[in-house]
Parts: C-alpha cells; sequence; structure tokens
C-alpha cells in the first residue's frame, strides 16, 4: 500500500463502530484546532493561571484529614481521618452561630439584593435621554470600584454614633440613632452595604441581555394592545429569564461565601454571636487560632456543599426547560 493512500473502512462496516467514527473524529478536531487555534493559544495563559492558582491549591485540603503543623509542614503532619470534621457532626455551637449566621445573611441577599440589579436595569433600559442614562450609569457603577476598607469608612463617617447623622440629629435636638455597633442591626447593616457597593455594577450583565431583545417582540405585543407592564411581563422578563437562572444558580453556590472582608472590618464592635460566618470561623480558628485541620474541614464541607447546590440548582433548571450553567 503506497503512502498517499487513504485508509477506508472496509466495505460493508458499520459507521457507527468506534474504529468507523475515528477518522471523522480525528477530521473535526483538526478543523476545528485550525479555525480556533489563536483564541486557544490567547487562552493558554489563562489556563496557566488557573491551574497553578485554583487547581494545584485543592491538594493542600488533605490537612483537613491531619493534625497540621505549620513548622512540620504536610509531609510531617499525623494523618487524624475525620476527627477535624467533629466540630460539623457534633454540633460545635461556635460552628453553628456562624452557620446561621451565614444562612440568614444568605437568604436576605437572595431575596433582597439579588432582584434591586434586574429592576435597576430595567429602569436604566427604560431611559431614552441616552446622555442621561450614560450618566447614570457612571455614577451606579462608582462604588464597585471602592475597596471593603473605604465603603465601610464611609458607613462609619455616615452613620456612626459621631457620625454625619448623629450630629445633625443633635444639633436639631433630636436625639441619636445608633447604627453602627449594634449587633440586632448588623445584618440589616451589611445588606445595605452590598446594595450601595455592587447593585449598579450587576445591572451590567442584565443591561447586554435586554439590548439583545428583539424590538419587533414589542410592537407585536403594542399591536395586541399591550401595555407597558404586560410587555414587562410577556416580553422582557421572559427574554431575559436564562440569564436570570443562570445567576440564580450561580449565586446559590456560593451561597456559604458572604462578605468575608466586608464582616471582619467591623466584627469588633458588634462581636462574633452576631456577624460570626463561615469564612470568618475558618479565618479566627485557622490563622488566629492555630486550629488549621479544623478550619481546612470546614472549608471543605463548605465547599462540597457548594458544588452540590449548583448541580442541584442546574438539575432543577433542565426540568424547568433552562439551559442551567450547562446543557445536558
Amino acid at each position: 500500500m503506497s503512502s498517499g493512500t487513504q485508509v477506508r473502512p472496509r466495505a460493508g462496516a458499520d459507521p457507527g463502530t468506534p474504529a468507523a467514527r475515528a477518522p471523522r473524529i480525528r477530521g473535526e478536531l483538526a478543523a476545528r484546532w485550525h479555525r480556533d487555534r489563536v483564541l486557544l493559544v490567547l487562552a493558554v495563559p489563562g489556563v496557566i493561571v488557573l491551574v497553578l492558582f485554583h487547581y494545584l491549591p485543592l491538594l493542600g485540603n488533605v490537612i483537613a484529614f491531619q493534625d497540621y503543623q505549620p513548622f512540620l509542614g504536610i509531609s510531617g503532619s499525623d494523618f487524624v481521618g475525620l476527627s477535624n470534621f467533629s466540630v460539623i457532626f457534633d454540633g460545635d455551637p461556635e460552628f453553628l452561630n456562624a452557620l446561621v449566621n451565614t444562612l440568614v445573611i444568605t437568604m436576605v441577599q437572595v431575596l433582597f439584593v439579588f432582584p434591586l440589579p434586574i429592576a435597576l436595569a430595567l429602569v436604566l433600559n427604560s431611559m431614552l435621554n441616552e446622555r442621561a442614562k450614560r450618566l447614570a450609569q457612571s455614577i451606579l457603577y462608582l462604588p464597585h470600584f471602592l475597596s471593603w476598607v473605604i465603603v465601610v469608612a464611609l458607613f462609619q463617617q455616615m452613620f456612626g454614633n459621631g457620625g454625619m447623622l448623629n450630629e445633625w440629629l443633635r444639633s436639631a435636638d433630636l436625639g441619636t440613632f445608633h447604627i453602627i455597633g449594634v449587633p440586632e442591626l448588623f445584618k440589616l447593616l451589611i445588606t445595605s452595604q452590598v446594595i450601595w457597593k455592587d447593585t449598579g455594577w450587576s445591572t451590567i450583565i442584565f443591561l447586554a441581555a435586554l439590548s439583545k431583545v428583539d424590538l419587533n417582540l414589542y410592537e407585536a405585543a403594542a399591536i395586541d394592545r399591550a401595555g407597558p407592564l404586560r410587555q414587562l411581563w410577556h416580553v422582557t422578563l421572559p427574554a431575559i429569564r436564562p440569564v436570570i437562572v443562570l445567576l440564580l444558580i450561580l449565586r446559590l453556590g456560593d451561597s456559604l461565601t458572604v462578605g468575608f472582608e466586608q464582616i471582619l472590618l467591623q466584627q469588633g464592635p458588634v462581636g462574633a454571636q452576631a456577624s460570626e460566618v463561615l469564612d470568618t470561623y475558618v479565618y479566627n480558628n485557622g490563622i488566629i487560632g492555630g486550629n488549621w485541620g479544623v478550619s481546612a474541614a470546614v472549608g471543605l464541607v463548605k465547599g462540597v456543599v457548594g458544588v452540590v447546590l449548583v448541580l442541584g440548582a442546574n438539575r432543577l433548571a433542565h426540568a424547568m426547560g433552562e439551559r442551567g450553567v450547562y446543557s445536558k
């Protein structure tokens, strides 16, 4: 057989067999590589960073099963099995307090923070004056670029005991209103900070989705005498529903992670009972307290629960006819 002769499946061979499919699959992969080679090369640095700083560190979760001592390292520390998970299985009071606070904050933010960017995006999208729209967007995006240190400092200067609000109330003989440092108001405080800082920035994705809505649908709805509210309910929201479902699934997967830096900066005045969440629990027990194995165990369980929530929510989205994070 000459070197230039192509190898073909023998006559009568089933085209569905692996031997018959292999040449076709190789040809398709080669065509895709030739077509997307520039994009694939550009993606290499990002993949390297992802592997080095996100996937390789996962190997460090082995300390969740060790009595880890930093000066001994992973190889020198003793394995203790599941004993580090006893704070979870036995219901350690500090862990349960952190878990309850985390779930309450997550529930509040899903109910009140998540819908706000959608509503704000709808308002911005309805603005006819493009200059006013761009100005409003610039103002709303600005807080996102401030660090939590600056945001917390601003709120303290505005609403602290010696802040601008209380100084004005004192000057008007109206008494004072304590917000900062009050345990009962802490969850409301951090929720309002998240709303002020990130709501404007979160509208970007929804505005992009709204820009893809076919205007002919609105014209058809108007011909059918549908008012603004009916157009919103029957045209706009169904058009951006896949984006809403996708972001909600991702938010549920991240539900046990709530504002570590934001909460840590304000934890002192209100105390751990009102402010301790799983992230600060891991930090306070691991970095501060030296209980590295326990902290790694809690972090590992938190990550596993997040993955389960994403998979479960994605399966529910498929059952509702949505694509979700990934298709079936």
